[in-house]
């Protein structure tokens, strides 16, 4: 028999959780004694939003509640529904006939893609729990919600599921004859399991997609059975899953780890980032650019190599594209991860760019300035200025800031790398 026959829903449908005591995963918030779970069961819910990645039981635990809960029950999905959804379910509540609670809880999926004004319209019935919101989303609600919702609400981040979980939810789908497909003669050893819950990367929908697509595809062999082997199920799924979005949240989190791991010099970390990145569709360019920023900023003149480097590997993956360009990625993140690190050459603009804007700087020395039109010799431009190539060493004592901040000290060389000689040497010229 096939395990589809009879069943229009998909199993990850079938399968969600219909009670606290069937979720899987998420111990961190519905774990026994946590706040959200005491909410739920004593049905005094006040407005929330879960966010976290697809698949970690966001719409699951949206229907969890409204199936314990004593207030009636909408769902809206920010991608369809407008303000006269809005307005028809605040209508609605309000009718003491169709609500005699007054009261509803409304699920709005994916809030992130309502715009301010219809988030705007939730906010007066928000305030006076008319209306109990579920807001559900896969970006950061703190970016993507306004701000008077966000103070209203209480968020709970969903983690990405654990491959415990994942693999307890697939037996569960394996045994269960009246949802999932425990009816059905299907084979499938622990490897196998395990291998979906690692290409699933913790999103439970993936997994129960991959498995009943396996199942539906797989002809009996000649005893009757559905064997899933690895082999079957890596057709099936073709490619890890990886929750990358390369104009949310993980852009930006990867990007940081990307950047921090090149500055403290773990190389490991830092190809690991950029291959994620590459993974996940991130612009070569971009990733370029900050190669070459972290080369300038973290490195500096520690090895004032890198920068050449690095501004190369730019041009390069310019001109190649990829595939290629992840090579020429990887050898200019890993040459800044493993190169010596110096900061001052940041520190030094800084504290020049903080006298500028803070305290009187003077003037440009008159022996420094420029002398382009006959006559301004005579007001002392240019007067006394001394060539240093004509001197021994080719350096010549004289001063060249302004008398309101001489001696001032911007550039500190560190001790890594080649500032050791730079530190050396600006000692001994310092002390002339």
């Amino acid at each position: 028999m096939n395990p589809s026959s009879g069943k229009l829903e998909p199993l990850a449908y079938r399968m969600a959780p219909r009670s606290l005591d069937e979720f899987i995963g998420q111990e961190h918030i519905l774990g026994p004694g946590k706040m959200l779970r005491r909410m739920i069961e004593a049905d005094r819910l006040s407005s929330i939003i879960l966010f976290g990645p697809p698949g970690t039981g966001k719409t699951s635990l949206a229907r969890v509640i409204a199936a314990t809960t004593q207030v009636g029950y909408q769902r809206l999905n920010a991608v369809t529904a407008g303000v006269a959804d809005i307005k028809r379910i605040i209508a609605d509540t309000q009718n003491p006939l169709l609500n005699p609670s007054r009261r509803t809880l409304l699920f709005v999926d994916e809030i992130h893609r309502f715009n301010k004004a219809q988030q705007d319209a939730l906010l007066p019935q928000v305030e006076d729990g008319t209306l109990i919101l579920i807001g559900a989303t896969t970006e950061n609600p703190f970016f993507e919600v306004i701000k008077a919702l966000i103070s209203r609400s209480t968020v709970f981040q969903l983690l990405p599921l654990s491959s415990q979980d994942i693999l307890k939810i697939l037996k569960m789908a394996l045994s269960d004859p009246e949802r999932g497909l425990g009816q059905y003669p299907i084979r499938i050893d622990s490897q196998t399991l395990d291998q979906i819950g690692n290409l699933s990367n913790g999103d439970a929908r993936i997994a129960l997609n991959a498995l009943e697509l396996a199942a539906v595809t797989t002809a009996p062999d000649p005893d009757g059975n559905i064997v899933i082997d690895q082999a079957v199920l890596e057709d099936c799924m073709q490619k890890r899953s990886i929750g990358y979005d390369a104009d949310g949240e993980n852009h930006y989190d990867n990007i940081s780890a990307f950047i921090k791991s090149m500055r403290g010099s773990d190389p490991d970390a830092a190809v690991f980032y950029l291959a994620r990145a590459l993974h996940g569709g991130e612009d070569i360019e971009f990733l370029a650019r900050r190669i070459l920023i972290c080369a300038a900023e973290d490195v500096g003149l520690a090895n004032p190599q890198i920068l050449p480097l690095a501004m190369a590997a730019y041009q390069g993956i310019m001109a190649v594209g990829m595939p290629e360009a992840r090579i020429i990625l990887s050898e200019a993140a890993l040459a800044v991860a493993t190169s010596p690190k110096s900061n001052a050459t940041i520190k030094a603009i800084d504290r020049a760019a903080n006298d500028i804007n803070t305290r009187r700087t003077g003037e440009v020395p008159l022996h420094l300035r420029n002398a382009p039109v006959s006559g301004m010799e005579q007001m002392g431009y240019g007067q006394g200025y001394q060539y240093a190539h004509d001197y021994p060493g080719n350096i010549v004592d004289q001063e060249y800031l302004p008398d309101e901040i001489r001696g001032t000290v911007y550039y500190e060389p560190s001790s890594n790398g080649y500032e050791i000689k730079i530190r050396e040497w600006l000692e001994k010229r310092r002390k002339t």
